[in-house]
C-alpha cells in the first residue's frame, strides 16, 4: 500500500476570513488521493526568545514543531504586510528553526503561495519567505506560482475559492 503524503499547511494571517486561509482550506480540498492537508494553527505561538526558548519550548511551539517534523512537506500561503511576511508567520518560523543543527525545518520541502486583496500577489513576502528558509536547507517548489492578486474578488464571503485560475493553479 502506497504511503499517504502528510503536508502541513500553514497560513500567515490570523484574522478571521484570512485570504491566505482559504487558500489552504482550497488546496486541501483538491488534493488528491494519497495527500492529506493537515492546517496548523500558529496564532498562540509566543514571540520567540532565546531565554523562553533555554527554558524548554512553550507547549505550542512544541506542537508546532512536532507537527512539522511529523509532515513530509510544507505549504505555506503568505499574505504581505508592508512588502513583506507578516511577523506572526516569520515568529513560528524563527521557533521552527531552532536549534540549529536539529530544526523541524532542516531539509524539509516547502511551497509557498500567498493572496492579498493588492495588485502583486505576494511576489515580495513570497520572496522573502524562501529567503528565510534557505537558512534551513529547505528545497522549494518554484512552479508553479501561486500569486493571488485581487483575492476579494477571488474568494466569496463565505471563504470559498471561487475564481477558476486560482482552483486550477493549486490543483496544480
Amino acid at each position: 500500500m502506497e504511503k499517504t503524503l502528510e503536508i502541513l499547511g500553514i497560513a500567515g494571517s490570523l484574522r478571521d476570513d484570512s485570504y491566505n486561509m482559504s487558500l489552504l482550506e482550497a488546496a486541501r480540498d483538491l488534493a488528491g488521493d494519497g495527500i492529506n492537508v493537515e492546517i496548523a494553527d500558529i496564532g498562540d505561538i509566543p514571540a520567540y526568545d532565546a531565554d523562553l526558548e533555554a527554558e524548554g519550548d512553550p507547549a505550542p511551539v512544541a506542537r508546532f514543531k512536532e507537527k512539522i517534523r511529523e509532515a513530509d512537506a510544507l505549504l505555506i500561503a503568505t499574505p504581505e504586510y508592508q512588502h513583506g511576511v507578516p511577523g506572526v508567520l516569520k515568529n513560528a518560523l524563527d521557533w521552527a528553526s531552532r536549534p540549529p543543527g536539529d530544526a523541524p525545518l532542516n531539509r524539509k520541502p516547502v511551497a509557498v503561495m500567498g493572496a492579498t486583496p493588492g495588485s502583486f500577489g505576494t511576489a515580495r513576502a513570497q520572496e522573502q519567505l524562501r529567503d528565510t528558509l534557505i537558512y534551513n536547507d529547505c528545497p522549494m517548489v518554484m512552479d508553479p506560482e501561486v500569486l493571488v492578486a485581487h483575492a476579494d474578488e477571488k474568494v466569496s464571503d463565505t471563504g470559498e475559492v471561487i475564481d477558476k485560475d486560482t482552483l486550477n493553479r493549486l490543483e496544480e
